[in-house]
C-alpha cells in the first residue's frame, strides 16, 4: 500500500483522498439517517398496524355477533356497496399462503398486528398474520387466487396499480372449520415494506454528487499542479540548459513564491557559473605569459641538470594549465538541447577505428533517442571508445533499454584497472598510463557531462578466476518522455 501511494501523482492522491472523505462522510450520514428513518418507520408501522388491528377486531366482533346464516348476506351487501377498506370472507379451512421473504419491516408489522389482535380478541382459538404478493394471494379456498375472482370483489380493494404492494392477510380461527379471513393493504408510505439502506434515487444522487465533486476537484488540482510540474521540469533541465527562460509566476500564493525563488536561484547559479568560467579561463590564460618568460630564463642557466629539472617543472605546469583550459572548454554545455540518437554517435565514434579492421562492435538494436546536448554526448562516446581501443585493443558495445533509461555497456579486452584506482581515475590529472598523451581529465569530463544530463557512469573490471580480462564501462542516460512523444 505504501509503495502504491508513493507512486501516485498529487492529482491522484487528492482525488483518492477526496473520494475517501466523501465515502466516509456519506457512510456516517447514511448510517445516522438510516437509524433515525428506520426508527420513525418502525414507530409509524406499529401505530398503523395497531389502528388497523382495532378495525379488524371490531369487524370480527361484529360478525361474531351475527347469526351464521346472515354473515354471508352482510358481506355480499358490503361488497356491492363498496363499504369496506379491506376484503373479508368466512372460510372453512386455513389458507396456505406464499409468504414474502422475511425482513425487518415485515416482522415489525406482523408482530405488532398479532399482538394487538391478541389483546383485543380473547374469545378466538388462533390468530395468523402474514404478507403475500397479489398474484400469489389465495382467497376463499386453497385453489382460488385473487386473479381468479371478478374485479368487483376484491381487486379495487387489494391492488394498487402499478406498484402492486404486498397484502397483509389475517386469518382468525373462530371455531372448528370456521375461519374469518381479512386482507388489506398497509397505507402509504408503509405499503411497500422496503428495508433497503438507500433507495435507488438516493444512490443516484450520491453517485452524481460524488462524480461532480471529483470532476471539479480534478480540474482545480490539475490547474494548481501545472506550475509545480513546470517547476520540476525546469529544475531537471537547468543542468542541461542553463540559459532557459524564467518560469511564469502563476498559481496559488505558495506556488508563486516557490517559482519566484527558483527563478532567482537559477539566475544566481547562471551568474556564478559564468563568473567561474571567466575567472578560470582568465587565470589559465594569464599563466601562459609567466610560464613562457620562465622558460626563456631557464635557458640562461649554465647548469644543465638544473635547467632540465626547471624545464620539467615548467612542462608539468604548462600541462596543468592546458588541462584546465580543456576541462573548462569541454564541460561547457552552451548548446541547445535536442533529440540525440546514440546509434549515430556510436557509429561516428567507431568509424575511425574500423577502417582497416573491426575494433569496435556496436549494438544492432535501435536505441530510442534521449534529450540532451549532441556535441557533449558525442564527446563522451568518443572519449570512452578511444580509451577502450587504445588501452583495451578491441571494444564491444551493448545496450539495455527500459521504459525510463538506457544503459550502454562498453567492454574492452585490456588489463583492467587496479581495484583501488577505479574511483580515482575520475579525479583531475590522474593518469595510470605511462605515455604522454592526455592530461588525465577525460573520465572526469565524461562524468560531469553525464551528470549534467541526469545520467551517470560506472567502471569495473571483468574478472576471470580473479584475473582481470578487460574493463567494463557502464553509461546510464535517462529517457525523456516529451522527446519520445515527438518521435
Amino acid at each position: 500500500m505504501s509503495r502504491f501511494w508513493k507512486s501516485q501523482s498529487l492529482v491522484s492522491r487528492t482525488l483518492l483522498l477526496t473520494l475517501l472523505t466523501v465515502v466516509m462522510a456519506q457512510g456516517i450520514s447514511t448510517s445516522i439517517w438510516y437509524t433515525n428513518s428506520r426508527k420513525q418507520e418502525i414507530q409509524g408501522i406499529t401505530t398503523t398496524t395497531t389502528s388497523m388491528a382495532s378495525l379488524f377486531a371490531s369487524t370480527v366482533s361484529y360478525f361474531q355477533s351475527l347469526p351464521v346464516n346472515y354473515r354471508h348476506v352482510i358481506l355480499e351487501q358490503l361488497r356491492k356497496m363498496g363499504g369496506t377498506r379491506f376484503f373479508v370472507s368466512f372460510n372453512y379451512e386455513f389458507l396456505q399462503l406464499s409468504p414474502l421473504p422475511d425482513n425487518r419491516m415485515k416482522q415489525v408489522a406482523v408482530n405488532s398486528m398479532a399482538r394487538a389482535l391478541e389483546d383485543k380478541l380473547t374469545n378466538v382459538k388462533s390468530i395468523h398474520v402474514e404478507f403475500s404478493e397479489p398474484d400469489k394471494l389465495k382467497i376463499l379456498k386453497n385453489d382460488i387466487y385473487l386473479k381468479d375472482l371478478p374485479k368487483s370483489w376484491a381487486h379495487y380493494t387489494l391492488t394498487l396499480e402499478p406498484l402492486n404492494p404486498p397484502i397483509m392477510v389475517v386469518q382468525i380461527e373462530l371455531d372448528t372449520e370456521e375461519w374469518i379471513y381479512i386482507a388489506a393493504l398497509l397505507p402509504p408510505p408503509y405499503n411497500t415494506l422496503e428495508d433497503t439502506i438507500l433507495p435507488p434515487s438516493q444512490w443516484l444522487y450520491l453517485l452524481l454528487s460524488t462524480a461532480l465533486l471529483l470532476f471539479f476537484t480534478y480540474f482545480m488540482v490539475r490547474r494548481q499542479v501545472r506550475p509545480l510540474r513546470n517547476l520540476a521540469k525546469a529544475a531537471n533541465q537547468m543542468s542541461i540548459d542553463g540559459e532557459q527562460s524564467p518560469l511564469p509566476e502563476e498559481g496559488a500564493n505558495e506556488l508563486v513564491t516557490a517559482t519566484l525563488a527558483f527563478n532567482r536561484m537559477q539566475q544566481r547559479i547562471r551568474h556564478y557559473v559564468m563568473d567561474r568560467e571567466h575567472l578560470f579561463s582568465s587565470i589559465s590564460h594569464d599563466l601562459k605569459t609567466p610560464i613562457t618568460r620562465l622558460r626563456l630564463r631557464a635557458e640562461l642557466l649554465e647548469n644543465d641538470a638544473k635547467r632540465a629539472k626547471f624545464n620539467q617543472d615548467l612542462d608539468e605546469l604548462e600541462m596543468m594549465v592546458k588541462g584546465a583550459l580543456q576541462c573548462v572548454h569541454d564541460t561547457e554545455l552552451h548548446e541547445n538541447s535536442n533529440l540525440v540518437y546514440l546509434n549515430e554517435l556510436l557509429l561516428a565514434a567507431a568509424e575511425t577505428h574500423n577502417q582497416n579492421e573491426i575494433k569496435v562492435i556496436l549494438p544492432q538494436e535501435s536505441i530510442r533517442p534521449v534529450l540532451g546536448k549532441p556535441l557533449a554526448l558525442k564527446r563522451v562516446m568518443t572519449n570512452l571508445i578511444d580509451n577502450g581501443v587504445k588501452y583495451g585493443y578491441k571494444v564491444k558495445v551493448s545496450c539495455i533499454q527500459t521504459d525510463t533509461y538506457v544503459q550502454l555497456n562498453i567492454q574492452d579486452q585490456g588489463n583492467g584497472i587496479p581495484e583501488e584506482k577505479l574511483e580515482a581515475v575520475f579525479e583531475p590529472y590522474v593518469r595510470l598510463a605511462k605515455d604522454k598523451d592526455g592530461h588525465g581529465l577525460g573520465l572526469g569530463i565524461c562524468r560531469n557531462i553525464l551528470h549534467a544530463h541526469g545520467g551517470t557512469i560506472f567502471i569495473h573490471n571483468i574478472l576471470d578466476n580473479t584475473k582481470p580480462t578487460g574493463l567494463m564501462v557502464q553509461v546510464i542516460l535517462p529517457f525523456n518522455t516529451e522527446s519520445l512523444d515527438q518521435t
